[in-house]
């Protein structure tokens, strides 16, 4: 019992210790490019919005989602993005994270034919990844909140790209408790990711952002 208690105690120590090592790794190496208001970040030409759902489960309006919207319309009107992506899961009928989100826009402001959509960014990694493969942008500000800005731009760099993150007004810890807990994991996960060179699992045809302006 002595033994099996302390193979216990050890692998709970891993753990935490992976945990700790993954966060810090990701926090530290990314935190000079995030910003918080608009007045301090660079412009950049293309802007890349997280997906999340528009509504919980239970039919709540979803903050993480109101929020990353008008950070992405506060960017535009500022002058510091020229065209926005949305990023987000359609792998339903019913459910479409960029359709929601470019509607969303829309009714902030943000004129249709500056919006693309992104219909496979089932993961962070497939949403950067895309920027570059997809959409031909090495060089872009990433819009959510701060903890999974911090993630993105961390996957963005591993990927040699050119990426600052502005954060959208993060959610209350007791209401966005549970998406915390799960990004502790998340960014374990990215390291292990980039030890296996992961890529996303669709990828498509190329798009042309601004070809409609010429």
């Amino acid at each position: 019992m002595k033994k099996l208690f302390y193979l216990i105690l050890i692998a709970i120590i891993s753990v935490l210790l992976l945990l700790y090592f993954a966060n810090y790794t990701v926090k530290a190496t990314t935190e000079k490019q995030l910003y918080n208001k608009t007045e301090n970040i660079p412009h950049n030409k293309v802007g890349l919005v997280l997906g999340t759902a528009k509504h919980l489960a239970n039919g709540q309006l979803n903050y993480y989602f109101t929020y990353r919207i008008e950070a992405a319309a506060a960017l535009y009107k500022s002058g510091k993005l020229e065209y926005i992506v949305v990023s987000g899961d359609n792998s339903r009928k019913d459910y479409n994270e960029p359709e929601d989100m470019k509607l969303a826009l829309v009714e902030k402001g943000i004129p249709e034919e500056k919006i693309y959509l992104d219909y496979a960014g089932f993961r962070t990694l497939d949403s950067v990844y895309r920027m570059k493969e997809i959409f031909g942008q090495d060089e872009f500000t990433i819009i959510s909140q701060p903890f999974h800005n911090e993630r993105a731009v961390y996957i963005a760099n591993h990927l040699d790209l050119k990426t600052i993150g502005f954060n959208a007004q993060d959610v209350t810890r007791h209401y966005g408790f549970k998406t915390l807990i799960r990004e502790k994991f998340a960014r374990v996960k990215v390291l292990l990711d980039n030890l296996i060179s992961k890529k996303p699992k669709y990828l498509g045809e190329p798009i042309e952002i601004g070809a409609q302006d010429i």
